[in-house]
């Protein structure tokens, strides 16, 4: 059984973040599943901050993420929200998910809503995605260089060359991850 993460509506919002992140999920190195709220949530922040797609395009992402990760979507969590606490209740729909899912992390950029003391009784704990990466890499390496070329290689529309694509990740927060991919890939 692979280990399974729920990907945050925060980590869905960022294009090259959630490439990435789709990507891993699809060479099967772990199980990611998320909800049709996170994902409401993730297109909802998506329209706000790109007026200029159209909700056929939106829905066109939106679909491509559910075909292109096997047994994704999470149902069955809603009777769960109410008992639970955390910092933000909006977020307790995350935490209801991972529970039903069993998942044993949330990938999240909002740390603080997701504390360990409110985590631990369900054996999830909360990961920025640059920890969560970055772990990867390490167990992984080849595996997840392979993903970032890909993700390069796919890149038609807006090309970028790997250092290129590199500093995109690392502005999305994946400071120690693009730091050992770098080190990585001076190695090729």
């Amino acid at each position: 059984m692979l280990f399974t993460v729920i990907y945050d509506a925060c980590v869905l919002y960022p294009a090259p973040l959630r490439d990435l992140l789709i990507r891993l999920a699809q060479k099967r190195l772990f199980q990611a599943r998320w909800t049709d709220q996170i994902l409401n949530e993730a297109f909802g922040s998506i329209r706000e901050g790109r007026p200029d797609l159209t909700d056929e395009q939106l829905g066109r992402t939106r679909d491509l993420m559910c075909k292109a990760v096997p047994d994704c979507l999470v149902t069955g969590y809603e009777s769960l929200v109410e008992a639970l606490r955390l910092p933000d209740p909006s977020d307790r729909h995350v935490l209801a998910a991972a529970i039903r899912s069993g998942a044993q992390t949330i990938v999240t950029t909002n740390l603080k809503h997701f504390p360990a003391q409110a985590l631990s009784p369900y054996d999830v704990e909360a990961q920025h995605p640059d920890t969560f990466v970055r772990d990867l890499v390490e167990l992984r390496s080849g595996a997840v260089v392979t993903v970032v070329h890909e993700q390069r290689q796919q890149l038609v529309r807006h090309p970028k060359t790997l250092p290129e694509l590199l500093n995109t990740l690392e502005r999305q927060g994946l400071v120690q991850t693009v730091s050992l991919l770098r080190e990585l890939l001076l190695n090729e």
